[in-house]
């Protein structure tokens, strides 16, 4: 966890010379959703399928979704969906991550982010709750509040944890790794305890800021993220496939 240290402590000094300076975010449908002005660096960047033909995987998150610094093709969304393609899943997955989002943005646009026919929901929210200092209760009810709202549509959940900067103390620290801990206990989801495992304080996976992964760095958390999707997925495409019984048969 040395890498991630070292991450969090850059993350804590780029979140506290940023809020010296008013930023404004692009609009987009699914910023305009998104509660709260931006608590990261960039502007906001989403995705959206352009085949609603397929079932989708949706990724909802932000900056860290969204590939700020990279183009679409270079974010993991899009990397998740070349693995499906090669794979020969038929998913269509959606980029839904905003930039500055925290877990209250992303409940405020679920309803926009479950359009379609979702599969499977990848949360990956609360980086911007830990910089913010908001309390983790507070992420633990909109964590929990999403993954209901999923779960009751049928929607398979995969919740992606972060951490938090150490600025605001260890006591902080752990009430806030606990919280994905606890929600995937509770609901019965597939838990990856920290996104940026293996990349967070890497500077040659990281962009110039320290935060935000680069196209090697967004290679690693796809590959994260493949080895708890490629199941979900498989299973999802089995029950697509199987053809119903016949009345009678």
């Amino acid at each position: 966890m040395g890498f991630a240290f070292r991450w969090l402590g850059c993350v804590a000094i780029v979140f506290l010379a940023g809020c010296a300076a008013t930023e404004t975010p692009n609009a987009s449908a699914g910023a305009a959703a998104s509660a709260g002005p931006a608590a990261d660096i960039g502007e906001v960047e989403t995705a959206t399928s352009t085949r609603l033909d397929r079932p989708r995987i949706v990724a909802l998150g932000d900056s860290l979704t969204a590939g700020l610094g990279l183009s679409q093709d270079q974010a993991y969304p899009r990397l998740l969906q070349d693995r499906l393609d090669a794979t020969g899943l038929n998913f269509e997955v959606v980029n839904a991550g905003v930039s500055g989002d925290t877990s209250a943005g992303g409940l405020s646009r679920l309803d926009w982010a479950l359009e379609g026919d979702v599969r499977i929901l990848i949360v990956a929210l609360g980086g911007n709750d830990g910089l913010r200092g908001l309390p983790p209760e507070e992420l633990g009810r909109n964590l929990a509040t999403i993954i209901e709202i999923a779960q009751d549509r049928g929607v398979r959940v995969i919740l992606a944890g972060m951490e938090a900067p150490p600025n605001f103390g260890a006591a902080y620290t752990a009430g806030f790794r606990s919280v994905y801990v606890d929600l995937a206990e509770r609901f019965d989801v597939r838990l990856i305890p920290f996104l940026l495992e293996g990349v967070a304080g890497d500077p040659d996976l990281n962009q110039s800021d320290g935060i935000h992964p680069t196209e090697a760095g967004a290679t690693v958390i796809a590959d994260t993220l493949w080895a708890v999707l490629r199941p979900l997925a498989e299973e999802s495409a089995k029950v697509i496939v199987e053809p119903r019984a016949s009345p009678g048969s």
